[in-house]
């Protein structure tokens, strides 16, 4: 005997949000999928529902997020670990792990921050990956 279907809407999982109109974001969204294939999906924002994209767009602009539902999980280097962590691979989620220790975690933050504000000047990037100043 099949089990009848439950009712209700399936639960969405989280979704790792980026800047689909940077061409360094595609780019680097798409060498992880290819290396480290994370189980979570990474979408443009601008492909995402704009309720749950709205409140967080001047941080989308900067930041990758980590989005469930209307609710942001992670930002930035914190997002981008959690994604890593989804890898079936024990190398990427271990990779992942030492990214989110706290001297580590920090560094990475760093990093991530420069990148973002230098993206526009980084290999595959295009006039539309710069970010703009704060307040615009």
């Amino acid at each position: 005997m099949i089990s009848p279907a439950p009712h209700g809407p399936r639960p969405v999982p989280p979704v790792l949000a980026y800047d689909g109109d940077c061409g360094f974001c595609q780019a680097s969204v798409d060498r992880i999928r290819d290396l480290a294939a994370p189980a979570l999906e990474a979408v443009p924002w601008q492909f995402l529902p704009a309720e749950s994209t709205a409140p967080y767009l001047e941080r989308l602009d900067r930041e990758v997020l980590l989005l469930h539902g209307g609710t942001v999980l992670a930002g930035g280097a914190d997002a981008l670990a959690r994604w890593l962590g989804t890898s079936p691979s024990g190398g990427y989620r271990t990779l992942s792990a030492v990214l989110r220790l706290p001297g580590v975690r920090g560094c990475a933050r760093v990093v991530y921050r420069w990148v973002s504000r230098n993206r526009h000047r980084l290999p595959g990037a295009t006039p539309a990956c710069a970010v703009p100043p704060r307040g615009e």
